[in-house]
């Protein structure tokens, strides 16, 4: 009763792997849910709003540069 059998382990070391596996899931994963996020309030602005128009305009111009990426 005391003892963990071989799933528990498994899917301890599954977690653990997850949250500290790579460089960056989880700062990724929530750069991701802050983008979202933020498509989502600028869905809810007035398309008609001029401001709200000319902000969207500029966070897509200044987003360009930085999805072109060399390797």
């Amino acid at each position: 009763m005391g003892s963990f059998s071989i799933w528990h382990w498994l899917i301890l070391l599954a977690v653990v792997m997850v949250v500290f596996g790579g460089k960056g899931k989880i700062s990724g994963i929530m750069g991701d849910v802050a983008h979202g996020i933020r498509n989502f309030k600028d869905g809810l602005k007035d398309p008609n709003d001029e401001q709200a128009v000319a902000d969207k305009r500029e966070a897509v111009e200044a987003k360009k540069p930085e999805e072109v990426k060399t390797s």
